[in-house]
């Protein structure tokens, strides 16, 4: 049955002429064992509840996953995929993808980033466990992690958060072959792999990784641990490839026809290429149907547990009927108020309406509690001593945060969220774009969002952040300009198909809002109406929109016609109408941008001739008023350079 694994992954690579056969052949008895006597899961049902969860950290080596996900009966993976391996239109790319390949469970490949997801998957399982109870959840979460996903700066990030939640549904299988791209991993690497886990308060050991004896007995240790689990199996790369078998450059494509003929005589493969034995696929396809019985066995019981219809309703993502009525109120009576305040804080006051009508909202941030407000009274802590608590402390971890949080999303319940400073987001954006990637339902609070920073200066400053994750597929990004605005930004992300960003200021920003219709959902609109027909619209985000809005009072005072469009979300934006983005962009002679970051990007509403005033570089150390005079983001400096280009 292993073998079977070897000759499938070998077969497909060589086809395709590219891939990573040496992983899934040295890893193949450990998957053997596992995906025949532990791992729960069900061909029939991919998606049922309290299924485990398998990640392939190591996702180059998808081969392992999509021979095992064809030989248990996924209906995902058919003999013509793997012959197809890595080829436009099947569904076996070169790595796994989520939403591409029912039975793979989070997108892999950028090392590390596996481990670091399936951590959030655990947290996830046990907060899930700890509401619902074991006859609804109770599952491990299985990881398969080689030598380059160790050595990743995210793989420390995630295992001491897991010892310190004391993951103990979280089983690492550390396919230990002492192999990377470039030759032996020592090259790189000195460190006790084992001993390291063990520190973080972890429970390990080390196994044969070719003796399914011993493997089935480390790994029937592995599920009775109170703690997480490392279990470093020691492998050949590219096992069965006779004189091939754990050579040093065993990790990408290098077997050619005399090689793979050797290698299946090696093995006793007699069959045709691209051909599982009826036998040998009878075998795999009695654990897959196990896994139906444990399935229907589940469903049996749950169906009578009166939680079981709000697990569903979870799982879903439902949203009650009442669940943003608090919200739609906050928003009316802001509208009266008028509130001047940072929209940091905004976003708390949206929050203290949201969490307690959202059970699925779990919170948290990378030790900035007090400054980020995601905070809200009463969610309790999330901790190995109250698992249902709903505020999660992932310390100065952002990375590793970020890419919890696409596992809690993957893993279903749970729709979490959590904040840091916009500037760190560099820390966080790999996780943050495999989360657009997979369509992750996350939610990430960044704060302190421009120069209105200050004092702590230009290395806590960002500037040229905007534009870039505005530039990513897949994730919607919201600069809110008052305390309506951030609310209604909040509601649009929680509506939203995949991740969304909001982006929020230190400095407190006047109100500009006076409309009640949600309008931040269209991404972009008319916030104040010019006096006749306008000769200069103003277009700005988030604490530019009150400069813009003050701009145009100078401007309108000295018989200049001028309007002022907010936008907030320039994605929701681009899926308008192009009537309403027509609309909105106007007609106006002279269009002007104002945002206190880099211009890429702002052609979308002033053209290649409008003028922007914002950031052409860093920013300085200085109190936050000071440093928008500095760099010219005023009313005086927007209405002079309008009226300039007005004359022009």
């Amino acid at each position: 049955m292993a073998d079977a694994i070897r000759v499938l992954s070998m077969e497909a690579v060589h086809r395709a002429k590219s891939g990573h056969q040496g992983m899934p052949m040295g890893m193949a008895d450990v998957a053997t064992v596992l995906w025949t006597k532990f791992l729960r899961y069900d061909p029939k049902k991919p998606d049922w509840a309290d299924r485990d969860r398998f990640v392939l950290s190591a996702g180059h080596g998808s081969m392992l996953l999509y021979s095992l996900l064809h030989l248990t009966g996924y209906k995902s993976v058919s003999m013509d995929d793997i012959k197809n391996f890595r080829q436009l239109g099947a569904s076996t790319p070169g790595h796994p993808e989520y939403g591409h390949t029912a039975g793979v469970e989070c997108t892999t490949g950028p090392l590390g980033q596996g481990l670091a997801t399936a951590v959030g998957m655990a947290m996830a399982e046990r907060h899930l466990n700890a509401r619902f109870g074991d006859d609804l959840v109770n599952h491990k979460t299985w990881v398969i992690a080689g030598d380059g996903c160790l050595m990743e700066g995210v793989s420390h990030e995630a295992i001491s958060l897991a010892g310190r939640f004391n993951l103990n549904n979280l089983i690492v299988l550390f396919d230990d072959n002492n192999v990377t791209i470039d030759g032996w991993a020592t090259l790189a690497e000195t460190g006790d792999q084992l001993k390291r886990f063990a520190a973080a308060g972890w429970a390990v050991k080390a196994v044969d990784g070719h003796d399914h004896a011993k493997l089935a007995a480390v790994m029937r240790w592995a599920v009775r641990q109170d703690k997480p689990v490392m279990i470093a199996c020691k492998t050949k790369v590219s096992r069965g490839a006779g004189a091939l078998e754990g050579d040093k450059h065993g990790h990408g494509y290098n077997l050619f026809d005399d090689q793979i003929k050797a290698a299946r005589e090696a093995m006793g493969w007699a069959h045709e290429p691209f051909t599982v034995p009826a036998d040998i696929k009878k075998a795999w396809e009695s654990a897959g149907r196990k896994g139906t019985r444990t399935r229907k066995a589940w469903e049996d019981t749950a169906k009578t547990n009166p939680k079981f219809d709000e697990l569903n309703a979870a799982m879903a993502g439902d949203f009650a009927d009442n669940a943003f009525e608090a919200l739609d109120a906050h928003i009316k009576a802001s509208l009266e108020s008028k509130p001047t305040d940072a929209t940091r804080s905004c976003s708390g006051a949206a929050l203290s309406h949201l969490v307690p009508a959202i059970p699925a909202l779990i919170g948290g941030s990378a030790d900035l509690t007090g400054s980020v407000n995601t905070l809200v009274k009463g969610m309790g802590t999330y901790d190995t001593t109250d698992y249902t608590g709903r505020y999660v402390h992932y310390g100065v971890r952002e990375f590793g945060m970020a890419a919890a949080m696409n596992g809690m999303a993957l893993h279903g319940g749970i729709i979490p969220y959590a904040g840091t400073f916009f500037v760190f987001s560099d820390y966080s954006r790999p996780a943050i774009r495999l989360g657009a990637l997979m369509g992750a339902k996350v939610v990430h609070v960044m704060t302190h969002d421009s120069i209105g920073v200050g004092e702590d200066g230009p290395t806590h400053q960002p500037v040229e952040h905007l534009a870039a994750f505005r530039a990513m597929p897949g994730l919607h990004v919201f600069r809110p300009a008052d305390m309506v605005e951030t609310a209604e930004c909040w509601k649009a992300a929680l509506h939203a198909g995949g991740p969304s960003m909001l982006v929020l200021t230190r400095q407190k920003i006047p109100a500009v809002r006076t409309s009640g219709e949600n309008l931040a959902q269209k991404g972009a609109y008319e916030i104040s109406a010019a006096s006749g027909d306008a000769t200069v619209s103003i277009f700005a985000s988030g604490s530019e929109v009150s400069v813009a809005v003050a701009a145009q009072k100078l401007l309108e005072a000295d018989g200049v016609a001028t309007r002022v469009v907010s936008t907030p979300c320039w994605d929701l934006f681009d899926a308008q109408t192009p009537a309403y983005k027509a609309s909105v962009i106007g007609d106006a002679p002279v269009k002007v941008a104002v945002e206190a970051a880099v211009s890429l990007g702002w052609e979308k509403f002033i053209g290649n001739d409008g003028v922007f005033i914002g950031m052409k570089g860093f920013g300085a150390s200085a109190p936050a008023d000071r440093l928008f005079k500095e760099f010219g983001i005023t009313a005086d400096g927007v209405a002079a350079a309008a009226k300039a280009a007005a004359k022009g």
